[in-house]
């Protein structure tokens, strides 16, 4: 074995030489697992605090840069709190921020346990989650659950040898199988000392052995260590990979909600925590079962994209909303991977009546909505990129001075394509902007108890070119209606709701003086109105 002799008690070396297997707990770790014990932390935060407003995903090398060296910081964020809570945005979603092997996206991770040095230190992240708990805004983390670095001191320990005493927190096999296919090809790469190592991803980012409850333990204790420093949840990637089967069976495995169960336990422990998994292919087994509670309403962004893009309701967005558990779920028009697709500008080509429109659906409906940076101003991007998806990660605009406002050197990444035009200080306090229209349709959500948790009553049927739906909570019932088409377009009401005395809340309009008394709403091309009635 090409331990140090050092790392073995003299109980253990004995074990070894009588070829007993040893435990993770008899040995000096080659990283921290010391268990960590939990302890209270009270953000100050409603109890609801997740279901009240908005969040807003944030990868922190793109946000903002604080100290000049063309790359975002934790610290960055910090000076852009204020601007998160004057948009209405209510909690924040930061992309990993641990020590990572790759330097960019974050998902190798090298350290659970401590801050990726690009971004500042752990002293910077408590001052972000205390200046954002002043502000009423939680913070969580996304959590890499599924996988290591392939340079994590854990998996370099399991990788030095076929006795190694890690090996098998790390899912390994003596001879390569067969038949493999998963998201990054062919799962099985040969280790330094022999045997195969699993890595559905990529040969870099080797997956974890759940069948070792070590290791589910090590996880549970790095989240004790965030949770203990104020974090306020987590977003938890690649839950549907955890544990495999076989060839055809590696994905959205049973064992898979066992495993997220015991995590929802420990954040139900802490209280007003909150936990989203990311599940592309099975978002409704984790958010109607206790194993998440939430999950990612994967599908549902593009079922609106394509109700906007072609002009009417179509059957793929009122059927997931009839069949999806929608209310507990996160819902989003974009995030960072390309396989959800472009930015919405992009995809929209631009256009800001569409993006309006787009953005009044996510935001009336039900569900938990997510924001990815720079989808409020309309950002887009199109300088070449080593892979697909560092072009949905390029600096946030904030302005259109050199450097957009994001950094006083050169940003680590080509600027958006449309920052010239499509920034912060352009868009601020411009009426009819998309970021003003986002600001708008926040703070309505965040006024009425109805949009954020009341139940859904669909009124027009497929591919008519509006979309009307209700939504009623806490003695009040408000009336949305979406003009997906671009001509006007009319919608009679029910019986049930004609003639009523509806109030004028919001229109994409300057039709403030807009009344609803009779039994037709009439739509001008693209418009949105939102009405509201007290309930007897």
């Amino acid at each position: 074995m090409n331990l140090p002799r050092s790392l073995f008690s003299l109980a253990s070396l004995t074990a070894l030489l009588l070829g007993q297997p040893l435990q993770a707990a008899e040995l000096t770790a080659p990283a921290d697992i010391s268990p960590v014990a939990p302890q209270a932390h009270d953000s100050g935060l409603p109890q609801d605090w997740q279901q009240r407003g908005v969040f807003m995903e944030i990868l922190v090398r793109s946000y903002q840069d604080s100290n000049g060296d063309g790359i975002g910081d934790l610290n960055g964020v910090t000076r852009r709190l204020d601007y998160l809570k004057a948009l209405g945005i209510t909690g924040i979603w930061l992309l990993p921020v641990y020590r990572s092997a790759d330097h960019d996206h974050g998902y190798a991770i090298t350290d659970y346990r401590d801050i990726e040095p690009d971004y500042g230190t752990l002293a910077d992240f408590d001052r972000l989650v205390a200046e954002a708990h002043k502000r009423g805004i939680g913070v969580i983390l996304d959590y890499v659950m599924n996988h290591s670095a392939d340079t994590h001191p854990l998996f370099a320990a399991a990788n030095s040898a076929r006795n190694s005493p890690w090996r098998n927190w790390y899912v390994w096999q003596n001879d390569k199988p067969k038949g493999w296919q998963t998201y990054g090809g062919d799962p099985w790469y040969a280790g330094k000392a022999g045997g195969y190592y699993y890595g559905a991803f990529a040969s870099t980012m080797p997956d974890f052995n759940f069948r070792n409850p070590q290791v589910l333990e090590f996880h549970l204790d790095n989240l004790r260590f965030w949770l203990n420093r104020g974090v306020d949840g987590f977003r938890f990637d690649a839950v549907g990979a955890l544990v495999e089967n076989g060839p055809n069976l590696w994905e959205n495995q049973p064992e898979n909600h066992q495993i997220m169960r015991r995590v929802h336990d420990l954040l139900n422990e802490y209280g007003k925590r909150y936990m989203v998994a990311e599940v592309p292919s099975a978002p409704t087994e984790f958010s109607a079962s206790d194993s998440a509670g939430s999950a990612f309403a994967f599908g549902l962004q593009t079922a609106i994209l394509k109700s906007v893009q072609m002009g009417r309701t179509m059957d793929t967005l009122t059927g997931y909303l009839k069949q999806k558990p929608v209310a507990r779920m996160g819902t989003f028009l974009s995030n960072h991977d390309t396989f959800a697709g472009a930015r919405i500008a992009q995809q929209l080509g631009g256009d800001i009546a569409s993006n309006k429109i787009a953005a009044a659906t996510l935001l009336t409906l039900p569900g938990i909505p997510f924001l990815y940076y720079g989808e409020e101003i309309g950002q887009t991007f199109s300088e070449p990129v080593q892979w697909d998806d560092q072009r949905l990660r390029g600096p946030m605009s904030w302005d259109d001075s050199a450097n957009a406002g994001f950094s006083t050197a050169k940003p680590f990444r080509a600027l958006a394509a449309n920052y010239a035009t499509a920034n912060v200080a352009a868009e601020q306090s411009q009426p009819g902007s998309l970021l003003e229209t986002y600001r708008a349709l926040i703070a309505l959500r965040k006024a009425h108890p109805a949009l954020q948790t009341g139940n859904l009553k669909l009124l027009s049927d497929d591919d008519d070119p509006v979309l009307v739906f209700t939504r009623e909570a806490a003695g009040e019932q408000i009336l949305v209606a979406l003009n997906y088409s671009r001509r006007p377009a009319s919608f009679k009401l029910p019986p049930a709701l004609a003639n009523q005395h509806w109030q004028f809340l919001y229109t994409t309009t300057d039709k403030a003086d807009i009344q609803l008394q009779t039994d037709e709403l009439s739509l001008t091309a693209q418009q949105v109105t939102i009405f509201k009635r007290a309930l007897p």
